[in-house]
């Protein structure tokens, strides 16, 4: 602790002395970030990699629970939907069939890519399957503009339709779909405490918790139309299936930031400026660090000072031992350090503006 940070930490009684003052919730719940940042920065990176690898270990059958009970689920729940659509004649509950269908091609597709990439040839992908799988997201939330159609025959039928007349209850309808809406809140229930360890899980959970809204919300409006007036059904089918598209779109733009190569979270750049410093005395300064993601995981840059007459084999070998050190963190995919004699010069690998 050569920064001596640890004299930074609050206590657990001080925190709960700053909380109990007026607004000092803020405050206590910041002082808490800042423990846990020096606690993560004083863990040797060993720890990190072994913590990492336990955890993994942990997540690997909940994960591997989560992905195939979603698939069969949303295999089942596909046919038991769309026979309420079909049934029911209800748009509304056409809306929540669509999106069930939508739900089982997806859940193919995001586990026949996560295979994929755990088999590709290294020959063929030196940089991995990784981005296969953001890929496969993208793709996911891209199918979801199969809802138009809904929207477009809804509003024609708002259009079109000349009388007032309700549309027919359909009871067995309601419970099916009533049932999809049971097992969908099981599923969110269970992947909600494994979004984080997982791409993969993470949208499936959230695929989970817009059926929740999607079903709730389509079985109200079908009732509406079938009890109260015509109108709600093709409106509730309109309003869902402009929520899913929203929805998918933000997680769409989302991953494509991750594919696109957005910078890492602060408290992660932290960490590896604070391990590079601290990581030997022959290193003077650190000139750059930069992480950014290249699919779920990160590309870690780094450019470190050393003296200009330090040997070549030395320079070399602390280079090395750091670049392996950062490669074994968890969600990093690959790290390369630069080694150099000063820091005046303009930073490596920036493009030059083209005049």
């Amino acid at each position: 602790d050569p920064f001596q940070f640890r004299d930074g930490i609050v206590s657990e009684e001080q925190l709960t002395n700053v909380r109990r003052r007026k607004g000092g919730k803020h405050v206590a719940n910041y002082q808490r970030r800042q423990n846990d940042l020096i606690a993560s920065l004083l863990k040797p990176m060993d720890e990190h990699t072994q913590d990492a690898i336990v955890e993994e270990e942990a997540a690997r059958i909940p994960i591997n629970i989560a992905v195939y009970a979603s698939l069969i689920a949303n295999a089942a729940l596909c046919v038991l939907q769309m026979y309420a659509a079909i049934s029911s004649l209800s748009l509304s509950l056409l809306a929540t069939g669509i999106d069930s269908v939508f739900d089982i091609g997806s859940n193919v597709l995001l586990w026949w890519l996560h295979r994929k990439a755990e088999k590709l040839d290294p020959n063929d992908w030196p940089v991995g399957g990784a981005r296969l799988e953001t890929i496969g997201n993208i793709v996911y939330g891209v199918m979801g503009s199969v809802n138009l159609v809904v929207i477009v025959e809804s509003i024609h039928k708002l259009v079109t339709k000349s009388d007032d007349s309700l549309e027919g209850f359909h009871l067995p309808s309601i419970i099916a779909v009533s049932a999809a809406l049971a097992v969908k809140f099981i599923l969110f229930a269970y992947c909600y405490s494994l979004r984080s360890k997982s791409s993969q899980v993470q949208v499936l959970w959230e695929d989970h918790r817009n059926d929740l809204w999607i079903n709730g919300f389509g079985i109200l409006m079908s009732c509406g139309g079938s009890k109260l007036r015509w109108w709600l059904d093709p409106m509730g089918a309109i309003i869902i299936a402009l929520g899913v598209i929203i929805s998918w779109g933000r997680t769409v733009y989302t991953q494509f930031e991750l594919l696109a190569g957005k910078s890492a979270a602060h408290d992660f750049l932290q960490l590896i400026i604070f391990n590079t410093v601290t990581f030997s005395e022959d290193i003077e300064k650190v000139d750059t660090v930069r992480a950014y993601h290249s699919g779920p995981d990160y590309f870690v840059e780094i450019d470190i000072v050393m003296d200009a007459n330090t040997p070549l084999w030395k320079a070399h070998d602390i280079s090395q031992q750091l670049q392996d050190k950062i490669e074994v963190l968890p969600n990093v995919e690959r790290a390369f350090v630069h080694v150099d004699h000063e820091f005046t010069h303009v930073p490596e690998h920036r493009k030059t503006p083209k005049p």
